[in-house]
């Protein structure tokens, strides 16, 4: 019966958030993401998302949070989706090669202090993992959000593992952290709703 299928369907997701929510350490790195992306933008940076597929639309998803408003009317956050330009993405991607698209938009638009967030399932996306290296000559801050194995993305220099190696369930806990970063961020710059 459907009505079986939804509850089993809600019932894991609702495990692996408590999952979440049972490890301290991932909080932890959570609340240090939040903080790092608060410092930047109270010094004057931005913030840059990209994924692929399901991943890229999580990326632009919380970029609307943060130019917009996730809680509160407030003023409007420097962040961009670098999943978002077709005619960029298509011009690397012919010229160079896919694996280049985030990386090269890095380099045009990244600066020293910026911070980078990258969203991937299984953490070995080649474009993402290619990015940390012109984060690194760039002076931009990398967050990796991925599944629970270790991954090419480790070493960006804070990784958010989702306890879970299913693909819904790692994006809707990367979607869940995603709002979380904003609703902190926001009331750090901004004060209570």
């Amino acid at each position: 019966m459907n009505t079986d299928i939804i509850k089993t369907q809600i019932r894991l997701s609702a495990e692996n958030k408590m999952k979440m929510l049972a490890d301290d350490a991932l909080l932890e790195k959570v609340a240090s993401v939040a903080q790092i992306i608060t410092d930047a933008y109270r010094k004057g940076h931005k913030t840059l998302w990209a994924g692929n597929g399901g991943s890229a639309a999580d990326a632009q998803h919380m970029v609307g949070e943060l130019v917009n408003k996730f809680c509160m009317d407030r003023p409007g956050l420097p962040a961009m989706a670098l999943t978002v330009d077709s005619s960029v993405m298509t011009s690397i991607g012919n010229d160079f090669s896919f694996d280049e698209v985030f990386a090269r938009q890095i380099q045009a638009c990244a600066g020293e202090g910026d911070v980078f967030i990258g969203i991937s399932t299984s953490g070995n996306s080649r474009n993402l993992v290619k990015a940390l290296a012109e984060c690194r000559k760039k002076g931009v801050i990398t967050v990796a959000l991925v599944g629970e194995k270790p991954c090419l993305m480790d070493g960006y220099d804070f990784v958010v593992h989702i306890p879970s190696t299913e693909t819904p369930r790692i994006q809707e806990c990367q979607t869940l952290i995603g709002h979380i970063i904003c609703y902190i961020v926001e009331q750090n710059l901004f004060g209570k709703a």
